[in-house]
């Protein structure tokens, strides 16, 4: 379980402080499938990064399975199994698919393994496990190479921004499939996808919808799909939905 307690965030902006995160408090249960949503600028990839520990809060507590863990870093989250996907991946020029997978998994891992593992995210095995992660990857094929690389990692919370990013419809449609399997498949994990898309949106046990910082409301899509209608949020997932 994922407690953030009273949370904020603040940067200098030219000489004035900006607070993106504002006295934010949020539990995500085990189990749960969290989409974060809300306008530009709202502060959910902010907020997504202070979870991994890419960012540290100016202030407020967060505790991972009732550990404080507001002061540990990238390294030890990811050891306590806390996984993070940026919206661009990363390319690592020189290492094929086998050896990223092998290294997530912290084990030696088989080809049938990684085959396994490429499987579930709709890539046929053959023609990427022994495939480089570099420029002739396109990035539909790199989200999933990633997700793959976060299943073999087994992690307790897997975090996703805007994973819709950047990818053809194509990609999109697949990308969707994966996250209802992943829904279906949670059991003492957790999920928390930061997105516009009502597709995405849908999937969710529970928004969270975010306005300047602050919580504006918490709900299943029910609840809070009707609350975007007219909001930036909500013109932005039509937009890229087109």
């Amino acid at each position: 379980m994922l407690e953030l307690k009273n949370i904020t965030f603040t940067v200098d902006d030219n000489g004035e402080q900006k607070t993106i995160i504002k006295d934010l408090s949020l539990t995500i249960e085990n189990g749960r499938f969290v989409v974060i949503t809300g306008p530009n600028g709202s502060g959910k990839s902010t907020l997504a990064r202070i979870i991994m520990g890419i960012e540290s809060p100016t202030s407020g507590k967060i505790y991972f399975d009732g550990k404080d863990i507001t002061d540990l870093g990238i390294t030890e989250r990811a050891r306590l199994g806390i996984s993070f996907a940026f919206q661009q991946p990363v390319r690592f020029k020189g290492i094929k698919v086998h050896d990223l997978l092998r290294i997530s998994s912290g084990k030696e891992l088989s080809v049938a393994e990684a085959c396994s593992y490429l499987s579930e995210v709709g890539l046929c095995a053959r023609d990427y496990v022994n495939r480089e992660i570099n420029s002739s990857l396109s990035g539909g094929e790199l989200k999933r190479i990633e997700i793959a690389t976060l299943l073999a990692r087994s992690t307790k919370l897997s975090v996703f921004d805007e994973p819709e990013a950047g990818i053809d419809l194509w990609s999109f449609q697949n990308l969707i499939r994966i996250f209802e399997n992943m829904r279906s498949d949670i059991k003492d994990s957790s999920i928390v996808i930061i997105s516009h898309q009502e597709r995405i949106l849908r999937i969710a046990d529970q928004i969270v919808l975010l306005t300047n910082g602050e919580i504006k409301k918490t709900g299943t899509a029910d609840d809070v799909l009707p609350e975007l209608i007219g909001t930036t949020a909500a013109v932005n997932a039509c937009e890229k939905l087109k």
